[in-house]
Order: C-alpha cells, then sequence, then structure tokens
C-alpha cells in the first residue's frame, strides 16, 4: 500500500521516466546498452581512481608489454599502460557525446519543427539547406570542416555537431507536419496563441519523443566519425588518450602486439553497439501502441 501511495504522488514526468527505465530494463538487449553506458559514465567519472597508471606516464624500458604483469591489457609502443589510456578515453568519448547531443538535438528540434509548422517558401529554404548537408557522407564533410579549422579535438567535435543536425531536422519536420492540422494547434490559435508559443509549447514536446530517439541511434554515428577523425589524425592529438587515435598509432605494431588495436576497437564496438541497443529499446518503450498495452 505504501508503494502504490508513493508512486501515485511521483510526478508525471517521473513516472514517465520510472515507465520507460522498467521497459528497458525488461529487454536484454536493452538492458545490455543501459549496462554498458552506465560503466562508461562511472568509469569517467572515478577515472582517477579505475586507473592503475598514469596514462600519460612513458616507461621506455616497458614497451608493448603483452596483457598481465600489471599491466592488465599491456603496454604500448611508449610503455604507456593501455588500460589507464582506455579508461581515461572514456572521459573523451562522453565529451563527445555530450557536447554534439546539446548542440545537435536543439539545432535540430528547433529547425525541423519551425520549417514544418510553417511551410511554405521558409520551408522550402530550410529544407534545401539541410539536403545539401545530407547529400554528403558525414564522415567526409566533417573531414572537410575540421580540415578547414585545424586538427583539435575542440575543431572535431564542432565538425561532428555541423554535420550531424540534418537528419533530426528531418524528423522532427514530417512529425512537426503531422500535428500543425491537429484540433488542439487550431485551438491554441484561437485563443491567440503566437506562432513562436505554438511551435515551442504545444509541437517541440509532441516531436521531442521521436527526437531523443533518432539522437540516441546517431550516437553510434558520431562516436565512430569521431574515432576517424582521431585515426587521421584529425580529431583527438597526441598525447590524448582518444580511442580512434590509439588505434592509429598501434597499427604499425598490431602484428606482433595485438593488444594495442583490439581493445580499443572493442571498447568502440561495445559503446556504439549499447547506443545502437537503447535506440531501438526507447523506440519500443515510447511507442503508443506498446505504452496500451503496459
Amino acid at each position: 500500500m505504501t508503494v502504490n501511495t508513493h508512486t501515485r504522488r511521483m510526478p508525471g514526468w517521473l513516472m514517465a521516466l520510472n515507465n520507460i527505465v522498467v521497459f528497458l530494463l525488461r529487454s536484454p538487449t536493452s538492458a545490455f546498452g543501459l549496462a554498458v553506458l552506465a560503466v562508461l559514465i562511472l568509469t569517467a567519472i572515478f577515472a582517477p581512481l579505475i586507473a592503475t597508471h598514469d596514462p600519460y606516464v612513458q616507461a621506455l624500458g616497458n614497451v608493448l608489454q603483452p596483457p598481465g604483469n600489471g599491466h592488465l591489457f599491456g603496454t604500448d609502443e611508449l610503455g604507456r599502460d593501455i588500460f589507464s589510456r582506455l579508461v581515461y578515453g572514456a572521459r573523451i568519448t562522453l565529451t563527445i557525446i555530450f557536447l554534439v547531443s546539446i548542440v545537435v538535438g536543439p539545432i535540430g528540434l528547433v529547425i525541423g519543427t519551425s520549417a514544418g509548422y510553417l511551410g511554405g517558401k521558409f520551408d522550402m529554404v530550410l529544407m534545401r539547406i539541410t539536403d545539401i548537408f545530407l547529400s554528403f557522407p558525414s564522415l567526409i564533410l566533417s573531414l572537410a570542416f575540421v580540415a578547414a579549422l585545424g586538427p583539435s579535438l575542440n575543431n572535431a567535435i564542432i565538425a561532428i555537431a555541423l554535420t550531424s543536425w540534418p537528419p533530426i531536422a528531418r524528423l522532427a519536420r514530417a512529425e512537426a507536419m503531422t500535428f500543425r492540422k491537429a484540433d488542439y494547434i487550431a485551438a491554441a490559435r484561437l485563443q491567440g496563441a503566437s506562432t513562436s508559443r505554438i511551435i515551442v509549447k504545444s509541437i517541440m514536446p509532441m516531436c521531442l519523443p521521436s527526437v531523443l530517439i533518432r539522437l540516441t541511434l546517431n550516437m553510434a554515428t558520431v562516436i565512430l566519425t569521431a574515432a576517424g577523425l582521431g585515426f587521421l589524425g584529425l580529431g583527438a592529438q597526441p598525447p590524448m588518450p582518444e580511442w580512434g587515435a590509439m588505434i592509429a598509432t598501434g597499427r604499425r605494431y598490431m602484428l606482433d602486439s595485438w593488444w594495442l588495436v583490439t581493445f580499443p576497437g572493442v571498447s568502440i564496438l561495445s559503446v556504439s553497439l549499447a547506443f545502437n541497443l537503447l535506440g531501438d529499446g526507447l523506440r519500443d518503450a515510447l511507442d503508443p501502441k506498446q505504452m496500451n498495452r503496459r
């Protein structure tokens, strides 16, 4: 009885979040995605406590050591502990994910909902700009932006953000076009609500679930793009322990020292797969048909 009373007193958004988490945990694939992302976040937060060595300290007398002997994942060509570098690399990966999300999500949502609701020439101009961005592969366009801005982690994040918003905008536009003729939108107009208020208060909240799902699914592409830029030397610069850059430096020794590329590659694969699985789970959790069944 106490639990039910407490549940009824929970705010609506908190109860909805609780239902989504419970739904995700019931699915083995979604639960795996949540577990991997939880490990990533905890690793990034407690990196100084988890890492067994300083990720930047070189030990030239201990280079290319296989896993074991005090180095869980072995050492690289400069004697640095690979496990510790992976742990600190989780911070870089999480930073990229966070910064790209807070930039891409709002930009795509605003452009898409505005174009979908207003229509006409405004919609045509915004969508043609969006089509120009979509006509290029994201990695190629990111390479062009980084080449213009200069190789660095910050410029790589800017480049990835500039190439990741068009799919979000397209999705938000499609959602907005389905809602703009709804009865509650017409009622808001009759009450004198301004166009900006209707877009922000009535259209955007309805498009938000789909945008969140798409944003989660896009994170796998973001991680792979960031790793690709790091691999090409256009992202995080040495000696930063970015996973793509670690693979780039280790590929010269990979035939004899397989651990240099295996562990960073598995890390990239695991996090990318986790976001894909979590996105699929969110799509099912936010599906109205699934909600009615629950």
